[in-house]
């Protein structure tokens, strides 16, 4: 049964999804390195990571990650590094002429599916404000008679439908119109856009305080 708890989590969770970040970026950055299928793997890799910070808040593993500063600061170090090799890629490949550009989708094999998942799951798993945002909103909706580690699945599932289906959306929008973004003036500029972005990203997320 939906009481009005479950009801007011879907409304934060929904604000949450619809909020563009890293995951969005991540997910346009490799459908444009790839095709609609890539997007959607790289998605369903953003998404499971929700159960891993679920799993780990109703495991009370989280409650140690917030209590240490250290543990924190590490997390956060570790995301934004991956935050910030993901946009040196992208950048990197902005930068690279016509010609080599060319050379290299010749030689390259496609992105690989599992490579696009495990990309996702990184993206998520390494993000100390999911974590945090989990530990501290999820408690929440857990009544003291619920059992925790299902309530708390339950949840992140719901969660992760959301934020799958719009993933998928924004995925299957942009891989409409891949013909027209793949030109390669067009091409290059987003993947110097996403590039940027996620450093910036990546440095905020360094730079901020607890």
């Amino acid at each position: 049964m939906i009481d009005s708890s479950i009801l007011t989590f879907i409304a934060f969770a929904g604000i949450l999804t619809l909020t563009p970040g890293a995951d969005t970026l991540l997910v346009i950055r490799n459908v444009l390195g790839g095709d609609v299928r890539t997007g959607i793997v790289t998605t369903a890799g953003i998404c499971s990571g929700l159960f891993f910070h679920a799993i780990l808040s109703a495991l009370g593993v989280s409650l140690i990650l917030m209590a240490s500063a250290t543990l924190y600061s590490l997390l956060k170090i570790a995301g934004a590094l991956y935050l910030g090799w993901l946009g040196f890629q992208s950048l990197r490949s902005a930068v690279k002429s016509d010609t080599e550009q060319k050379i290299s989708a010749s030689l390259a094999r496609p992105r690989s599916l599992r490579r696009s998942f495990v990309e996702g799951v990184m993206s998520n798993v390494l993000n100390p404000k999911t974590a945090v945002f989990y530990l501290a909103f999820l408690p929440q909706f857990i009544h003291p008679t619920d059992p925790v580690l299902i309530k708390s699945l339950f949840l992140a599932g719901i969660h992760f439908t959301m934020a799958f289906l719009w993933l998928c959306l924004v995925a299957l929008l942009l891989d409409r119109y891949r013909e027209m973004l793949l030109s390669s003036v067009l091409h290059r500029w987003l993947e110097g856009l996403c590039g940027t972005l996620l450093l910036g990203l990546g440095v905020r997320l360094m730079l901020e305080k607890r």
